[in-house]
Formats: C-alpha cells, structure tokens, sequence
C-alpha cells in the first residue's frame, strides 16, 4: 500500500498542508511541524545534537516569523521540495514522510 499511496490533492489550509490521499484520507500537518522535521541532512545532524540553550537566531530567521511556505515543488512522483520563508530550501520530503507527518498531528 505505501508504494501505491498518492496525494490527489495538496493545499494550504490555515497553518497547514492538507493532503487529501489517493486511500480516502485527509491529512493537516502543521507548517511548524513539517519545518521541524526538515529531513535535509544539516537540519538531520542539527536534530542528532543537543539543544543549545544560547544559540542565537540570525536576522533572517528572526525576520522571517513563523515556518511559512513560500514555495512547493513535486521531485518526480516521491516527494516536494519546500521552499521555507526563512530562506531553507534543501529539504525533500517523501510522499510517506508527508503522510507519517499528517497521522502523528492528528
């Protein structure tokens, strides 16, 4: 089943990416929750570390707000690329990471 699941349709609701799935779902993820979980590998080493109570955000980050997308792009027929206001652009996220995503924030 997850080789075959699809998203029919993908659109901004609120805070949120709804996907409506080729299995009769529909899932809302959170842009917050999708940011933090940013699979490129430098959010992923980031991740593995611990939290640094000091770290200090850079203007752009502090500028930018809360996670919003500015861009959304399909790689093939497995994922979308988001492009994040924050200027982050590298992270790719499988269609089943998007679902696994969608059923954690229900």
């Amino acid at each position: 089943m997850a080789g075959e699941l699809k998203p029919l349709s993908l659109k901004r609701v609120g805070d949120g990416l709804q996907v409506q799935w080729s299995d009769g779902a529909t899932t809302v993820t959170p842009w917050r929750t999708l940011r933090k979980n940013c699979p490129c590998a430098s959010c992923t080493e980031e991740r593995a570390k611990p939290p640094d109570p000091f770290r200090v955000l850079t203007p752009q980050e502090a500028a930018a707000g809360p996670p919003q997308p500015v861009a959304m792009q399909p790689v093939g027929h497995y994922a979308y690329k988001i492009t994040w206001n924050d200027g982050h652009d590298t992270g790719i996220y499988p269609v089943e990471r998007l679902r696994q995503l969608g059923e954690e924030t229900k």
